[in-house]
């Protein structure tokens, strides 16, 4: 690979976003060993004092471990995600360290249609709003996500969503305070290869996809949601609902 070396761009930086990119989608697979500092050297043509910088930045961010005497490893830092009757995704990350971030890939006004409208007990030919996106950890994608909203019940939600920083805040300039998690459904399945590209991921890796409703206090629907999620980056804890359901 040949380095841009009169961008203004470091070396070090350079070299250090290419081999992220490979652990990223899955060319270097969590585990697996990186290529020695003097192949690293050949691949980009630099000093070893410039791998040795990459390296250490990608052992800053979590994606690689060095182990002593044994080399560096891809180490992908899982996520444990709480399932529970207040699930909320920047929260979650939050309290374990990382920074939630987010991509909005599409949003669009359409029918509800029969399977929509079912989930949100609402005429087939009400509107709803569907939001299409890429939730993030460290800026790493971890999920693939289609939000649907009725809009007769949140009017004007497209301009008050990008106006606050999570769907909470958003939920809450409608007079809604508190939503509960009325139903969360998971099953694991191999991605198409849409889904392992946006989610930047081996098309070999499975993923989970979960369904989810979402209502308000009095058992209203507000928000119906299908995520695919990355399995190799993401643990789900069911321990809270578990614990509620106990005898």
């Amino acid at each position: 690979m040949a380095l841009k070396r009169k961008t203004g761009n470091a070396l070090w930086l350079q070299v250090e976003q290419a081999l992220a990119q490979d652990i990223l989608v899955g060319a270097l697979l969590a585990g697996a060993q990186l290529p020695t500092e003097p192949a690293l050297m050949i691949r980009f043509g630099v000093s070893r004092f410039t791998i040795r910088q990459a390296i250490a930045s990608l052992e800053n961010r979590g994606l690689v471990r060095a182990e002593q005497g044994r080399g560096t490893f891809v180490h992908a830092p899982t996520l444990t995600y709480p399932l529970s009757e207040r699930t909320r995704f920047s929260r979650n990350l939050i309290e374990q360290g990382f920074d939630p971030g987010g991509e909005v890939l599409s949003q669009t006004v359409v029918p509800a249609g029969p399977d929509i409208a079912a989930k949100l007990g609402i005429p087939e030919w009400q509107s709803v709003v569907h939001r299409r996106g890429i939730g993030k950890a460290n800026d790493i994608p971890i999920e693939l996500a289609d939000v649907f909203l009725p809009l007769n019940r949140l009017p004007d939600f497209p301009r008050r969503r990008a106006e606050h920083a999570t769907y909470t805040a958003t939920l809450a300039s409608y007079g809604i305070k508190d939503y509960l998690r009325a139903s969360t459904q998971i099953e694991a399945r191999m991605p198409s290869e849409e889904e392992a590209r946006l989610l930047r991921q081996a098309i070999s890796s499975p993923v989970f996809v979960v369904t989810r409703l979402d209502t308000d206090l009095d058992g209203g629907p507000i928000l119906y949601g299908r995520a695919t999620w990355c399995s190799d980056r993401v643990t789900f804890d069911l321990t809270e609902w578990h614990a509620r359901s106990a005898p």
